[in-house]
């Protein structure tokens, strides 16, 4: 259910609203809005009954919720949310983009993808410190050392570092070092994960399942929304499906059904939804005309030496290329790009 309070309610109103949901034995979650608060409710176990709360001072309705995904539903918030990271704004109008390695290798090779990516105007800096892998014989990532690593790129670029969880105990590490954590497609229904990441106090960046549908997505990320965590971002990356012409089909009608039915950003991620460095372009572009609010992308300083998904990494000079022309489109799309760093700025 969502209480909807009057655009004149007090603060001391909604708090009162609050404690008489959880005096119920349910859980409250306030949602600021434009106009008005509106509070969702969550816990309960069947239907509730809406005159026990339109009797209290300032609730001007409340509503059922007739999705099983409340809180980041449009029922809860029409508003598209906006997340802030680093001084760089996400939602909202903005396209944003994601760049970097697929995994951290080394100091001189993550800088030397962080300082390109920075230059061509990218806001954050991916790289994985760990890396989920179907062989247990594959590079699996550098644990801690390849945080310590981001940590150092980050400082010297300047750029906000996105960096993946598989378990609890890099959960608390994620946390400590990087500004975005995120939630690979593996571990999309990883519950105990999701759970976790919802008391974490850095905001989510969850991929879509390599099967799940947009109910399921949507599902996960109520999963890290009920606990709390509202900044959270869900990312397409590909489905599994029969074509050979792709390691995966990127499901780029999922972008216009999330935005339809929910208020979190929605990016787009075409390097893992291809595995084809060719094809990284053209669905970049498709990205931003479809309307989603950023992209994540693969780059790479040498991807021939890469020791993950090298045959998906952009070379440097082609993500600036891709960037050019993604600030030449964004504006007859109706959507905003930051600009790229001048000479001066780059660091």
């Amino acid at each position: 259910m969502l209480v909807v309070m009057d655009r004149q309610s007090t603060a001391a109103q909604v708090d009162s609203v609050v404690r008489r949901i959880e005096a119920l034995g349910f859980r409250a979650h306030p949602i600021p809005g434009e106009l008005r608060v509106a509070i969702g409710i969550t816990g309960n176990a069947g239907p509730l009954d809406p005159g026990e709360f339109e009797a209290l001072p300032g609730v001007l309705q409340a509503i059922p919720v007739t999705r099983p995904y409340k809180l980041v539903s449009r029922e809860v918030k029409s508003e598209d949310t906006t997340i802030e990271v680093g001084g760089h704004v996400i939602g909202g109008g903005t396209f944003t983009v994601i760049a970097g390695p697929c995994a951290v290798e080394s100091e001189s090779q993550c800088l030397q993808a962080a300082r390109a990516v920075q230059a061509a105007g990218a806001q954050l800096l991916r790289g994985g410190a760990w890396k989920p892998r179907t062989s247990p014989y594959s590079f699996q990532g550098l644990g801690e050392e390849g945080l310590r690593i981001l940590d150092v790129a980050r400082r010297e670029t300047g750029l906000p570092v996105v960096t993946e969880a598989l378990d609890e105990e890099s959960m608390d590490l994620a946390e400590k070092y990087a500004d975005v954590i995120q939630i690979g497609a593996r571990n999309m229904q990883n519950f105990s994960l999701l759970r976790r990441a919802g008391r974490a106090s850095r905001p989510v960046f969850l991929k879509r399942g390599m099967a799940a549908t947009l109910e399921e997505l949507l599902m996960a990320a109520e999963y890290i929304v009920a606990e709390g965590n509202y900044r959270v971002m869900v990312c397409e990356r590909g489905v599994r499906s029969f074509g050979s012409h792709a390691r995966n089909t990127l499901d780029l009608s999922v972008v216009p059904a999330v935005r339809e039915q929910s208020h979190l950003p929605v990016f787009v991620d075409p390097s893992h939804g291809t595995g084809r460095r060719d094809k990284v372009g053209p669905l970049a572009r498709a990205t931003l005309a479809v309307g989603a609010d950023g992209l994540m992308v693969e780059v790479h300083p040498d991807p021939m030496q890469a020791r993950s998904d090298g045959p998906q990494a952009l070379l440097p000079e082609q993500f600036l290329d891709l960037m050019t022309l993604l600030r030449a489109m964004a504006p007859l799309l109706d959507r905003r790009m930051e600009p790229a760093p001048s000479r001066a700025e780059r660091r």
